[in-house]
């Protein structure tokens, strides 16, 4: 039965791992979430039991996580769905964010889901099968946001080693898939979620735009869901032969058609030099 499948949610204590992991519950399946402060799930969802297990995890400790995949196991029995949801938005252009931020960020977004996909692999590749959802962001398909450089980086790598992760898995009948959301209305461009960099540069006039406009003006007016984006990712994990990339949201694809016009563009616009390097 599907509802005997047990997922794996990081960042669960708030936002789409919150409302993923609440609807799981609802339905009767089986969870193992994580957060930085395993006091915040069990306030939200309660203590230890046969169907939910709460763990305080470091996502950017390989060590750690892997205690918690194999707690996991230990707590279950086995592991069947991976969501690699934690992360966090960093703001600031290139110029303005130091090495410090910079890496932060990549060690959260991109090595923490890392840290995941090593440690649950050897389950699914033995028990051949699973599923392996990477939360991008359509910020990781299309990175022309002034401000959001650092961050639409760390999604871009998100959907790169997701691409790669789908072809090495594939044999043992596990899937990946990289999932791009659009704007939900959840805490992830509050005050108190998205970070905005240390030492700004004045001159810097549409990055401070752009970061306003979201703060202040995107946040809290978001056009979808967060409940429905749990109830399709429980629906794609339905299926048997589930997509490499996913698009979850809508405004998504418009995003997706504008990034397809301007590579075409500029790919036609510049053909000739193009083919200039053939021998």
């Amino acid at each position: 039965m599907e509802t005997n499948k047990v997922w794996f949610v990081t960042g669960a204590s708030k936002g789409l791992g919150f409302e993923l992991v609440k609807k799981l519950l609802s339905k009767g399946f089986r969870v193992a979430a994580t957060s930085r402060s395993v006091d915040s799930l069990i306030s939200s969802f309660g203590e230890a039991s046969e169907n939910f297990l709460p763990l305080g995890m470091d996502i950017t400790d390989n060590s750690d996580v892997k205690s918690s995949v194999t707690k996991t196991v230990e707590h279950f029995g086995n592991v069947d769905v991976i969501v690699n949801n934690a992360g966090y938005g960093q703001l600031g252009t290139l110029e303005e964010l130091t090495d410090e931020e910079a890496k932060a960020n990549f060690d959260v977004n991109v090595f923490g889901s890392l840290n995941v996909i090593r440690n649950a692999m050897p389950y699914l590749r033995e028990q051949r099968s699973g599923n392996i959802f990477n939360i991008s962001s359509i910020g990781g398909y299309a990175g022309n946001f002034p401000g959001w450089g650092i961050y639409c980086s760390t999604k871009f790598a998100v959907a790169g080693f997701t691409e790669a992760l789908a072809e090495e898995i594939r044999p043992f009948g596990v899937h990946a898939t990289v999932v791009y959301p659009g704007y939900f209305r959840t805490d992830f461009l509050t005050q108190e979620s998205a970070k905005t960099p240390a030492h700004s540069i004045e001159a810097y006039e549409s990055a401070r735009n752009s970061e306003q406009a979201h703060l202040n003006e995107i946040n809290g007016n978001q056009p979808n869901d967060p409940v429905k984006a749990a109830e399709t990712l429980i629906a794609l994990s339905k299926e048997a032969h589930p997509p490499v990339h996913f698009l979850l949201g809508i405004e998504t694809q418009e995003f997706l058609n504008n990034k397809i016009e301007s590579i075409t563009k500029d790919a036609e616009a510049w053909e000739n030099l193009t083919v200039s390097t053939a021998i």
